[in-house]
């Protein structure tokens, strides 16, 4: 039996033959497939794909790629999975509110993150830990913010890496806003590779569904902004799978909008890099925005209070299992000799010291004061706020220690 076989087969029926109600059914088609127009460079068994008309544009970014960049790439994509596996643990044992597991997208997220110049802004959703990695967030800042004990913890400005959005595709916007702020600042086009500037807007499939993302496209068209649109589409909008939210898929509607996109194989690093890296360099050389489809899956559930058992089959998520992207990509490099059983043991390692370290400063990071909920609501002092942090100061004077 095919792969799409053994998934329809092993859907929970009612009585009668009929899909169990509430359970979504499998496509006809195999859901793993990205189709002809996908870049990809490694096939899913960690074998190299030949050049063909779809991914021979891309490359010459490869071609550039040493052996250190690729065992680098290898590296963060095993410790972003065990910061991700770390922060489902923490949640599970009332260390954290609630987490949202990247599982299954690191390589969506490398690639990209790996492809920004340092003074490329970022702006993100709430699940692009495998990005902010890349551009230098600590991640026990990201456990702060989920453990409610700030709001956010990185100064955006430094990393060139917006806080997270929890507002579904308002980063959209504001990628957008910034991306246009750059142009008015001249640092577009101007041939100096450390002043042009690009900027990248991360988003679920979920999102492309939202008013705030379409907005974007229509203000980065029309100013022809030096902004990246990059949507992981992981098949699933919380308990919405791709056919029930849209007929044409993300990559494809860019020409309605009139500019460039493309679908790339989200589990495969090297080609969401060389992808990336195309779109960011027309962006900073003034031709405009473009929009990437990472062609990936979410593996987990869609945060830690959702149920994925609810609405999706296993038999589903073990066909993705064959496509893992840090499978794909470690056996590759064994393949080519540029690592061996010794590096990546050493790898290991640094991930279990990785776990223990965030694992120790998400447990003993300090209650912020009550205080601070007054502070930084708006720019300038307001008469409002104050009497409200006032009257909270009394209220809690009340207590006795």
């Amino acid at each position: 039996m095919s792969d799409e076989e053994v998934a329809r087969s092993a859907a929970p029926t009612a009585t009668g033959g009929s899909p169990a109600r509430g359970l979504h059914e499998p496509p006809e088609r195999d859901m793993t497939d990205g189709g002809p127009d996908m870049v990809q460079f490694l096939a899913a068994d960690g074998t190299r794909v030949p050049l063909t008309d779809v991914n021979s544009p891309y490359a010459a970014y490869l071609d550039e790629l040493d052996e250190e960049a690729m065992r680098g790439m290898l590296r963060d994509l095993i410790l972003v999975r065990r910061v991700d596996s770390e922060g489902f643990a923490l949640q599970r044992q009332g260390e954290l509110g609630l987490w949202p597991s990247l599982l299954g997208q690191e390589a969506a997220q490398v690639g990209p993150g790996r492809a920004m110049r340092p003074q490329d802004y970022a702006f993100p959703g709430y699940r692009e830990h495998g990005v902010a990695w890349c551009k230098g967030v600590p991640p026990e800042n990201l456990l702060g913010m989920f453990r409610g004990v700030n709001h956010g913890g990185w100064d955006s400005n430094e990393n060139n890496f917006h806080l997270y959005t929890i507002v579904i595709g308002n980063q959209m916007l504001h990628a957008v806003g910034y991306a246009m702020g750059v142009q008015r600042d001249g640092d577009v086009a101007t041939g100096d590779p450390e002043r042009d500037t690009a900027v990248m807007a991360f988003t679920g499939d979920g999102g492309t569904s939202q008013g705030d993302y379409n907005e974007a496209l229509v203000f980065a068209a029309v100013a022809n902004a030096p902004v990246v649109f990059y949507v992981q589409n992981n098949h699933w909008a919380i308990s919405e799978p791709n056919d029930r939210q849209f007929r044409v898929p993300p990559y494809r509607r860019a020409d309605g909008f009139g500019f460039p996109g493309v679908r790339v194989d989200g589990n495969d690093v090297l080609a969401s890099y060389a992808v990336s890296r195309a779109a960011l360099e027309r962006a900073r050389g003034g031709e405009g925005p473009t929009l990437i489809e990472a062609f990936t899956y979410r593996m987990g559930a869609h945060t830690t209070s959702d149920d994925p058992t609810k609405y999706r089959i296993s038999a589903e998520v073990d066909i993705w299992k064959k496509k893992d992207p840090i499978d794909r990509m470690r056996t590759y490099l064994l393949a080519e000799g540029i690592v061996d059983q010794a590096w990546l043991d050493g790898v290991e390692a640094e991930a279990d010291e990785l776990a223990r370290r965030i694992r120790q400063a998400c447990q003993t990071m300090p209650n912020p004061p009550h205080e601070e909920m007054f502070e930084h609501v708006y720019a300038d002092a307001h008469p409002l706020v104050a009497r409200e942090a006032a009257e909270f100061a009394a209220y809690q004077a009340g207590f006795e220690d």
